[in-house]
């Protein structure tokens, strides 16, 4: 979306809803923050509304900001070492329970977001909402405005844990039955409760402590390397010429 759309959008939001929305825009990319009580009938606002028609809810997902903003990893002294020399303590899914982050920048943990599209106008939006209590996370379902989103809703259910009040199906869509916890969670262990295996004596599955050992594989920072700025010039150059 252009910056003149997101302007025309941000404004006609601005005039219909009120304080009802917070409105930002980041990355080209403008959204809507709305309160959970109000979500079903600011959804079905933008939905039908002349200025906004969004008929497509793209994608749904939810968002645990456990830690958000934290990392583990040391960019200013150690990166030109390599990253495995840039580990500092230990990060989400790799804490206990008793020294799990708490200062953060957000106060709700979840959240619920969905991507909007309007393919009459052309426009899309993000909205997010939070979950109000960090103990039983509940927003409204969108299953009534939209209901493509059933499975998405139920992702995020079985994922995050989020419930999605007035969903006519709410179960785990990816995680077996007997599955315990959720495992998009920050605090849930990246090495998983349980290893799986199939034991020919007993001739039947079994499940065992994990045996591995948590380990740091992949960085969670953004570096400004000298192969990603070139590559930054690169496409600008290209951008111009075209």
């Amino acid at each position: 979306m252009s910056e003149l759309q997101n302007n025309s959008l941000v404004e006609r939001l601005a005039a219909r809803f009120g304080d009802l929305l917070k409105i930002t825009v980041a990355n080209g990319q403008a959204t809507a923050e709305v309160d959970a009580q109000h979500l079903l009938s600011v959804a079905t606002s933008l939905r039908d509304e002349a200025g906004f028609r969004f008929g497509e809810l793209v994608d749904l997902c939810g968002v645990d900001y456990l830690g958000y903003g934290q990392t583990e990893w040391d960019t200013t002294d150690v990166s030109g070492n390599g990253f495995s020399r840039g580990v500092e303590g230990e990060a989400v899914g790799r804490f206990t329970w008793a020294d799990r982050p708490r200062d953060v920048s957000i106060p709700n943990r979840y959240a619920s977001v969905f991507h909007l599209l309007s393919i009459e106008l052309n426009q899309r939006l993000r909205v997010r909402v939070f979950c109000a209590d960090n103990d039983l996370p509940v927003v409204p379902s969108l299953t009534g405005i939209w209901p493509g989103v059933n499975w998405f809703e139920r992702e995020s259910f079985d994922l995050f844990g989020i419930l999605y009040e007035g969903h006519p199906d709410l179960r785990r869509i990816l995680t077996d039955y007997g599955f315990v916890g959720h495992p998009f969670r920050k605090d849930f262990p990246l090495i998983g409760n349980v290893e799986v295996r199939y034991d020919p004596e007993l001739k039947r599955v079994i499940y065992e402590p994990v045996s591995i050992e948590p380990r740091v594989l992949v960085p969670r920072v953004i570096r400004d390397d000298a192969d990603l700025i070139q590559a930054k010039a690169e496409a600008a150059d290209h951008w111009r010429e075209n």
